[in-house]
């Protein structure tokens, strides 16, 4: 099976052979360019699932699927901008809302309660970065700026108002939390095909990170209300990370 494997990767390096000299465009042999260039874009995904997928197959799973996953923990979008071909903006961007509604239904199948529940998750991230490398392999570094936000409300209506149950929820508002992120960057890329990378990255840097106060209400009798917070909370610290540990798959266009 090493054997395979070795004779494989050969054969895709083979394929994709390429050359340039200094200031001439990196090409394969069918002349298309290989790294991107001043005015593309860039798409990133965990390339993770791609990689079990090639492996069951060459080691001829019974199960075998393949899936797209996000690039980072956040489960943002991740892109860059090239300004040129040795200079890109990145940005991080999600925009997550929900709402759903339920019934709660008594022992006759009459509804004794209607709940909602709304969430939401907010993040931005703008970056430069600045690319080097020989040949396939570019390395780069830069820096990000990331903001984030996310809270989260529970409510009940009591329609059932004959068999009233004392000190019952009535409403639940998670802390709210607030993230503030400046990293410094560097990773690597391997164009395994034209305007197609693997690579990985890490960071190190500032993160900040703030929970506002929560707050649950009961109805302590029937038509009287008490609420009660809870304390709040923050963190601040300086250390590494690495995205999870995603091996990312980018294309570029």
């Amino acid at each position: 099976m090493k054997k395979i494997i070795t004779l494989s990767l050969i054969g895709l390096l083979a394929f994709n052979v390429a050359s340039a000299q200094d200031g001439e465009v990196l090409t394969n042999k069918n002349g298309t360019a290989i790294l991107p260039a001043a005015g593309d874009w860039g798409l990133g995904f965990n390339a993770t699932p791609l990689l079990n997928y090639a492996g069951n197959m060459l080691g001829s799973s019974g199960t075998n699927s393949f899936t797209v996953t996000w690039d980072n923990s956040d489960h943002a979008i991740s892109g860059k901008y090239f300004k040129d071909a040795n200079t890109a903006y990145r940005g991080q961007l999600r925009i997550g809302m929900s709402s759903d509604k339920g019934q709660v239904l008594d022992g006759n199948g009459d509804v004794a309660m209607d709940s909602t529940i709304k969430s939401n998750s907010v993040i931005l991230g703008v970056g430069l970065e600045k690319r080097r490398g020989h040949g396939r392999i570019q390395g780069y570094y830069g820096g990000d700026v990331m903001i984030g936000i996310s809270g989260d409300k529970k409510s009940w209506e009591y329609t059932d108002k004959s068999n009233f149950i004392p000190e019952r929820i009535t409403e639940d508002k998670s802390a709210g939390n607030f993230h503030f992120g400046l990293m410094g960057i560097v990773g690597v890329e391997y164009f395994v095909l034209p305007r197609m990378s693997i690579g990985a990255e890490y960071n190190w840097g500032l993160m900040y990170s703030s929970t506002g106060e929560s707050e649950t209400t009961f109805e302590i009798t029937e038509g009287n209300t008490e609420t009660v917070k809870g304390s709040k909370s923050s963190s601040m610290t300086l250390d590494t990370g690495n995205n999870a540990g995603a091996i990312r798959l980018i294309f570029y266009f």
